[in-house]
């Protein structure tokens, strides 16, 4: 059969290749075309645009960017067309994939959508295109199903696929003196930095914490390089100090460190399942924040805090994001017998077990497989 799988950034970039594997276990005559990263292009061809053109963080970079994303969309949708597969898959990516699925509704395209957008937090309204115009919604997140039902939607709830992702590399993980050895490092325990992707918030945030690293001289401080950056590109931001990038190996990282600064988004969870305490930052362009801040219906923007409805991580956003706040933050874990420290690590443990047991790339196989077969 053949598959058409759409994602445009990093962390759908990962849980498109582990969908992609399960599909390939379950029919071996399996067909891609899709739009992903170096992680969907390492399991097989079929690459058509790589998520390094497509990623554009919040409102005004978006306004900035519309005529490339216009034309990504125009070329996409004949693509599509040309392509005819069995099932369209779109994972998360709501700005651009939600245009997509209306349009393969009109033609007839099978829409799987994996990932849900999240729209419980804002833009709610989208619910209503999703119900007309997707065919099946897998959603990872524990507390969606509800809100689905709320509006008579029904999505299937498949566990979070980053629970698998994780457990599948610590079985073949290096171990300290390898990860050690590979990289130069000094054997003495690791603060990470995980900037995110995107050029303008690692340019906003990471000065910050590369400030607020340095009230930590008994660490060794790692910077965790996205996959579409080189070393050149962190450069200006290290200068003269002796922090140190790593290209493609945060769970590497995380896996060997002690503790972390990092941007929100999935990277908050990835870090908590290595169960590494973390502070977590975010700050935006004035005026995309404060648009935000109006549509929002969150009360946290850490998926950790909102998967448990409580705060479990620090969170310091927009004028909190200052060094002082990061190093004070920081100094309540450090300690291994801190009780901000134990507290933190016994909430990831909960975490973890609310998460569900693992497997969501092979029930999304499996339920997508079943459903081309019904409508064959």
């Amino acid at each position: 059969m053949k598959y058409y799988i759409i994602a445009g950034e990093a962390s759908g970039d990962l849980h498109g290749s582990n969908l992609m594997k399960a599909i390939i276990e379950k029919d071996n005559e399996a067909e891609f075309r899709f739009w992903g990263g170096d992680q969907m292009q390492n399991v097989t061809n079929g690459l058509v645009k790589h998520i390094k053109h497509l990623a554009f963080m919040g409102f005004i970079e978006v306004v900035m960017n519309i005529r490339t994303i216009a034309k990504n969309i125009k070329f996409c949708k004949q693509d599509l067309l040309n392509y005819q597969p069995d099932a369209l898959i779109l994972i998360d990516y709501p700005g651009f994939n939600l245009r997509i699925a209306e349009f393969a509704h009109q033609n007839n395209i099978r829409i799987h959508y994996y990932i849900s957008p999240q729209i419980w937090a804002w833009k709610q309204n989208r619910v209503h295109k999703i119900k007309r115009v997707v065919n099946e919604m897998y959603c990872i997140l524990p507390f969606e199903k509800e809100f689905y039902k709320k509006f008579n939607v029904d999505v299937h709830y498949v566990g979070h696929p980053l629970v698998d992702a994780i457990n599948n590399f610590k079985r073949i993980a290096l171990s300290k003196n390898e990860f050690l050895q590979k990289n130069n490092l000094r054997d003495k325990p690791i603060l990470a930095i995980l900037p995110g992707s995107r050029n303008q918030e690692i340019k906003v945030k990471l000065p910050l914490m590369i400030k607020a690293s340095a009230s930590f001289p008994n660490h060794q401080i790692v910077i965790a390089g996205a996959p579409n950056k080189t070393e050149t590109f962190y450069k200006p931001f290290i200068n003269n100090t002796n922090v140190i990038v790593l290209e493609n190996q945060t769970y590497d990282l995380l896996n060997h460190s002690d503790l972390a600064i990092v941007t929100s988004g999935t990277a908050t969870l990835e870090t908590a399942l290595f169960k590494v305490p973390q502070v977590v930052c975010y700050k935006a362009s004035a005026i995309s924040y404060h648009i935000a801040k109006r549509l929002v219906k969150i009360d946290y923007i850490s998926l950790v805090n909102l998967i448990m409805d409580k705060e479990v991580v620090t969170e310091l956003i927009q004028g909190d994001l200052i060094v002082k706040n990061i190093v004070e933050e920081l100094k309540k874990i450090e300690n291994h017998q801190s009780n901000g420290r134990l507290e933190m690590i016994n909430q990831y443990h909960q975490l973890i077990q609310k998460l569900g047991g693992g497997g969501a790339s092979q029930k999304v196989a499996n339920l997508l497989i079943k459903d081309i077969t019904n409508n064959a």
